[in-house]
């Protein structure tokens, strides 16, 4: 897979994301942590069962979905490669798993919702991206430090994130920056959509490598010499599940 053209299309939508969750209003609302809307306390020998439940569950619907779905693996096949992509999102859907989009904005509101202020917001936007192996090859992060920097300049004060006036000021800022990169709202499904064919044939070739190597280990037993290896096209992959 070209990693660089994943990196963009990831840092596009991190890039988006952090300017959504920037302001206080996308942070998770304060109710949901409010005494009243608590869920009820579990002991910790039940919450573990819950947890191996709930994973138990996800695991085997996914096993499911795979023992039924014809995978060719092939990664230079373009329809092979969205098959397995239109798969393995059936799975993330079936068995409530996240997309990596879902991913980041999930990343960005645990990690940022009780963050008061847009400059420690951004810095710890930084740290998220340097923990999932991100390069800010499109200079976003400098950008929008120089944004805060000019802002917090016109009003004399750090910023906050409740402060309405001020965030309207920074995320306009944000606008110029988005245009400046190319960056659409619009074009984020199909950004989405393009990194999950980039997933899809990273992990095909992975597929691919891992089946030529266990061919070869198992070509070299006696009983299995001179025998050909096969063409992994051929493998039907749910009879290895």
């Amino acid at each position: 897979m070209a990693l660089s053209s994943r990196l963009f299309s990831k840092s596009n939508k991190l890039v988006y994301a952090s300017q959504v969750f920037l302001q206080k209003e996308h942070a998770i609302p304060v109710r949901h942590f409010a005494k009243g809307s608590a869920p009820p306390s579990l002991k910790g020998d039940e919450m573990l069962k819950n947890i191996f439940v709930e994973l138990k569950n996800k695991f085997e619907t996914a096993m499911g979905i795979l023992k039924k779905e014809k995978i060719t693996i092939d990664p230079d096949d373009p329809a092979a490669v969205s098959q397995y992509a239109n798969v393995m999102k059936t799975v993330r859907q079936k068995a409530n798993l996240l997309s990596e989009s879902q991913s980041i904005k999930g990343i960005i509101e645990m990690e940022t919702q009780d963050i008061p202020d847009a400059r420690t917001y951004l810095l710890t936007l930084r740290e998220i991206r340097i923990k999932d192996g991100l390069t800010d090859d499109l200079g976003a992060e400098a950008m929008m430090m120089e944004a805060l920097d000019k802002v917090e300049k016109e009003l004399k004060k750090p910023l906050l994130r409740d402060d309405k006036k001020g965030m309207d000021l920074l995320l306009a800022e944000f606008d110029k920056i988005n245009q400046k990169l190319g960056i659409r709202k619009e074009d984020l499904p199909k950004l989405e959509d393009q990194l999950e064919l980039k997933i899809a044939k990273a992990q095909l070739q992975e597929l691919k490598k891992e089946a030529f190597e266990a061919m070869e280990t198992q070509l070299k037993r006696e009983e299995f010499k001179g025998e050909e290896k096969a063409d992994v096209k051929s493998l039907d992959v749910r009879n290895f599940i």
